[in-house]
C-alpha cells in the first residue's frame, strides 16, 4: 500500500474513532444515572452493559495490539454483559475512559508502514487494517445502540447530537451551500 494511502487511513480511522466517541458521550451526557441501567426487555442491553463489553473489547484488542492476539487469555467477554447492585454510572464511565485509552495508545502512534502488518484476533491473521475497520464497526454498531437508547429514554427531553429533525434546509443554508440530491448547486 503506498505510504501516502496508509497514512490517510489511518488519519481516517482516528477521526472516526474520536468520533463515535464523541458521539456516544453527548448521548450518554443526557442520561440521567438510572437511565444507564434500564433495559428496554429481559433480552436488551443497558447502555451500562454495552459500555462494558465495549470496554471489555478495546481493552483486549488494543492491549499488546501490535504483538499479542487480540483476544486476550484473561478477558472474559460473557462477564461483560453482567452487572452487580453497586455498579455505578462512575463505574460505567471509568470502563469508558479506560477502554479508549488502550485504543488510542495503540492507534494513535501507528505508522503508515504498520497498516500492511498482520496482527492476530483469536488466532486468525487479519492486517493492521483489517483489524482497526472491524473493531470501528464494531464499535459502531454498540455506539449506535446506546445512542438509541439514550434518544428513547430522554424522549421529548433528547437534544439531537446532529442535524434535527425537519431542520436539513436551515442548516444547509446556514453552510452557506443548496443541495439538490447531494450535490451543492451553483450560487
Amino acid at each position: 500500500m503506498p505510504s501516502d494511502v496508509a497514512a490517510h487511513y489511518l488519519e481516517e480511522a482516528r477521526r472516526q474513532l474520536r468520533g463515535h466517541k464523541r458521539m456516544c458521550e453527548g448521548a450518554m451526557s443526557q442520561l440521567r444515572d438510572e437511565d444507564f441501567f434500564v433495559t428496554l426487555d429481559p433480552e436488551a442491553n443497558s447502555v451500562a452493559i454495552l459500555v462494558k463489553h465495549v470496554a471489555g473489547n478495546m481493552r483486549s484488542r488494543f492491549t499488546d495490539f501490535l504483538t499479542s492476539d487480540g483476544e486476550k487469555p484473561d478477558r472474559f467477554r460473557d462477564r461483560e454483559f453482567e452487572l452487580t447492585p453497586a455498579t455505578t454510572r462512575a463505574d460505567v464511565m471509568k470502563w469508558w475512559e479506560e477502554g479508549w485509552t488502550c485504543v488510542f495508545g495503540a492507534i494513535e502512534p501507528l505508522k503508515p508502514e504498520d497498516v500492511m502488518r498482520t496482527v492476530t484476533i483469536r488466532g486468525e491473521p487479519h492486517s493492521v487494517l483489517q483489524a482497526v475497520n472491524r473493531q470501528i464497526a464494531h464499535y459502531a454498531a454498540h455506539i449506535g445502540q446506546i445512542v438509541f437508547l439514550a434518544k428513547h429514554l430522554r424522549s421529548s427531553d433528547w437534544k439531537t447530537l446532529s442535524i434535527a429533525r425537519g431542520k436539513s434546509e436551515e442548516f444547509n443554508q446556514k453552510a452557506g451551500q443548496k443541495f439538490d440530491r447531494g450535490v451543492p448547486r451553483e450560487k
